[in-house]
């Protein structure tokens, strides 16, 4: 019995951590009070890595030369990496300056941002640095977010990163909840903690003093978080600006959804097992609340899994006291964790803007955890740079 108990509390434990985490996060929610308005003066170079995007980039320069924003104080640049069909052409004769970039060698998005980055500190122009995705739409009051936050003291930025496509099939509209808790809902409560809300991948700035003091060098599958995480050990937050956006497309077909979701999770589980332990050393040394709470976020798994984690709790403690064993403690912590994470869910279901379109496809969550179960446990692909099918609208 006492083994059994103890079983039972190990598998508690990151259920019940998690739980508490989100919990936390979800009360501390509300909206964040914004910065005053920029002078207006500060110069930012836009890059937008591509590779293989001919069908959207267009209409990503298009949607960046709209941006609200001197236009003598921003710039537009293409990193057209390892292309092999038109995407140079097309986002030159968009207006923006193309970078072609070839090195079957080394593969990847952050390969291509530090060739940007590189060519961006020699010129020496910009004072800040934007990054955008290649199949992305971005509000026009996006440099104007960055700035004022800059003007504040801010040397990082990220803007709410959304789902472009939220009503295009029942995945991407639990996409766009999970996108909601996971982006919106955590960073507002960091934001208000003056904590980091970590790099994102997409629509996220940094000045160009914190390129230069601090390289970049993150060239993982998840190469956003790793740059957030070598951000926050240097003692740099990474600022939330809610009111702009940088929406990205989703893909809808069952191949390039599961590629996608293959790509996030494996490289978000390298992730804990090469960082987790320099980040708790580091919030031990530094006594960094930072690097603590960038830990924290690292070890509590995609919400699919710490909900199968408390299934798995329930059932075991439910199936003991069917056989009369005193397990009846398990099982209200089971029931706690679970009136945890729907509160967490129903708050980002809130923030998604979805509405009763939103609460029917949470019927779907059990068909999405069986989907992403096959997924994860199906044939792996190598890890490069692969252009994602989707939709040009």
């Amino acid at each position: 019995m006492t083994l059994l108990q103890i079983g039972l509390g190990l598998l508690a434990a990151p259920a019940l951590c998690s739980s508490i985490y989100l919990l936390v996060l979800t009360a501390l929610s509300r909206a964040n009070r914004r910065p005053s308005p920029s002078s207006r003066k500060l110069r930012f170079q836009i890059v937008v890595p591509a590779h293989n995007e001919q069908k959207l980039i267009a209409r990503t320069v298009a949607s960046l030369r709209k941006l609200d924003w001197p236009e003598a104080n921003r710039k537009i640049w293409v990193v057209a990496d390892n292309c092999s069909d038109a995407t140079a052409e097309i986002a030159g004769s968009a207006g923006a300056r193309v970078i072609e970039r070839t090195n079957p060698a080394r593969r990847g998005k952050g390969y291509a941002l530090e060739l940007a980055f590189r060519a961006s500190a020699m010129e020496n122009w910009a004072d800040a640095i934007v990054v955008v995705d290649a199949d992305s739409d971005v509000s026009s009051n996006l440099l104007e977010a960055f700035a004022s936050r800059i003007e504040a003291g801010a040397e990082a930025v990220q803007a709410h990163y959304g789902i472009l496509n939220p009503l295009e099939s029942w995945r991407t509209r639990l996409l766009t909840i999970a996108k909601a808790s996971f982006h919106t809902l955590r960073s507002r409560a960091r934001e208000r903690l003056q904590l980091s809300c970590g790099i994102r991948g997409n629509g996220w700035c940094v000045t160009l003093p914190l390129l230069t003091r601090i390289p970049y060098k993150a060239y993982s599958l998840t190469e956003d978080l790793e740059y957030g995480i070598a951000l926050g050990r240097a003692g740099v937050r990474v600022y939330y600006a809610d009111e702009a956006h940088a929406n990205a497309e989703m893909a809808v077909a069952d191949a390039d959804a599961g590629r996608q979701r293959q790509r996030w999770e494996d490289g978000r589980f390298q992730l804990i097992r090469s960082q987790t332990w320099p980040l708790l050393s580091s919030a031990w040394r530094m006594r960094s609340r930072v690097c603590l709470d960038l830990a924290f976020d690292l070890l509590v798994l995609p919400l699919s899994y710490v909900v199968l984690n408390v299934i798995l709790l329930a059932l075991l403690a439910g199936t003991g006291m069917l056989f009369g064993l005193p397990l009846g403690g398990w099982l209200w912590v089971a029931f706690g964790c679970c009136a945890s994470l729907v509160v967490y869910v129903l708050r980002g279901l809130q923030l998604s803007g979805l509405g009763r379109s939103g609460l029917l496809t949470l019927c779907c969550v059990p068909a999405f955890i069986a989907w992403k179960l096959v997924v994860m446990f199906g044939h792996r692909r190598s890890g490069e740079w692969i252009s994602t099918g989707r939709n040009p609208s």
